[in-house]
């Protein structure tokens, strides 16, 4: 009898283990473009300093070059909220393996401090990598794109307003582009990121300055339209974010519609109804939209919307997260 009880706590503390193990799987395989452990990054992957244009503080990036003397195309993929230039990136792989030149920049690390989040210096950081990849890689000039998911989308968007380079795309996934609503999304939630945009804007835990919130935020920018109407702007959000993650869709949805409307699109039906972005918002469905199955990235597209086709959103079935899948062959087709 003793033996059998033993067998049966090993049995389960074996399950235990079992079923610990599927689960941080799983979660790692859905969280991968957000994890911001520090482990080796690939051997192809090199790493140096750059020196800001506006401090000379030095700035850290990984970076690949493409092998071969014919110019390839460029990813600069901007690290997330809370994470560094040290950041594990699944883009890295995939420009490795098809000879992409690839960057991953600093730009004042973790938004949790006044010189990051959308500061001056961030945003040049940011540009300066550009420059010194365009310097010192093999780069196709027409073929450069930014990629950026949560707090990277947040950058990505600040890049698309303030970069001075000419840039062929920037795809922006789940992102937060207005730091004033989102204070408040925060504070309501519970989570961390009221006190991180606090000490961006004062340098303090017990104080705001809304104002500073608006200046860092894409979403009261004027976009630059001679500069980017040759380019792409691609926002992506999972409908059931902000529910299961921390970023509501409405960041998003909202966005897309300041950008339409600085391009002072004329058709109507390029822009979102307050009364859509309030039903997808509360019902996570819009009868008016037939849905597309699988059509990004395995995943159902629960509302999608173009203009000309240089500004896109796409509403896709999923949470605060950038679907697995081959998403960098699909913007360099573009």
């Amino acid at each position: 009898m003793k033996k059998l009880c033993s067998l049966s706590t090993n049995f389960r503390k074996l399950c235990f283990l079992l079923v610990l193990s599927i689960y941080y799987l799983n979660l790692s395989a859905q969280e991968v473009w957000d994890d911001k452990s520090q482990g080796l990054w690939p051997i192809e992957a090199q790493k140096t300093w750059i020196s800001s244009s506006m401090d000379h503080e030095m700035q850290a990036i990984y970076y690949y070059k493409s092998v071969g003397e014919r110019p390839q195309p460029l990813i600069i993929s901007l690290h997330t909220w809370s994470g560094d230039y040290r950041q594990r990136d699944p883009l890295i792989s995939y420009c490795i393996a098809h000879n992409i030149n690839y960057i991953h920049p600093d730009f004042r690390g973790p938004n949790n401090n006044p010189k990051a989040g959308g500061s001056a210096y961030a945003i040049q950081d940011i540009d300066d990598a550009i420059s010194w990849a365009l310097n010192n890689l093999a780069v196709d000039v027409r073929d450069i794109h930014v990629v950026g998911v949560s707090g990277g989308a947040f950058a990505t968007l600040l890049t698309y307003m303030k970069s001075k380079h000419s840039i062929k795309s920037f795809s922006a996934f789940v992102g937060i582009y207005n730091l004033e609503d989102w204070y408040y999304e925060s504070l309501g939630r519970g989570t961390p990121y009221a006190t991180h945009i606090s000490l961006l804007t004062t340098n303090s835990t017990d104080a705001i300055n809304f104002e500073e919130a608006r200046r860092r935020s894409p979403y009261f920018m004027k976009t630059p339209i001679a500069l980017r109407k040759e380019s792409c702007l691609n926002f992506y959000c999972g409908i059931d974010d902000g529910y299961t993650g921390s970023v509501p869709i409405t960041q998003t949805l909202e966005m897309y519609n300041k950008v339409v409307d600085d391009f002072e699109v004329t058709d109507e039906g390029a822009f979102l109804k307050q009364e859509d972005i309030y039903t997808l918002l509360k019902r996570r469905t819009l009868s008016g939209f037939a849905v597309i199955e699988k059509a990004f990235m395995g995943r159902d597209i629960i509302y999608k919307n173009s203009i000309f086709p240089g500004v896109t959103v796409r509403v896709f079935k999923g949470g605060h997260e950038m679907p697995e899948g081959d998403f960098i062959q699909e913007i360099l087709k573009k």
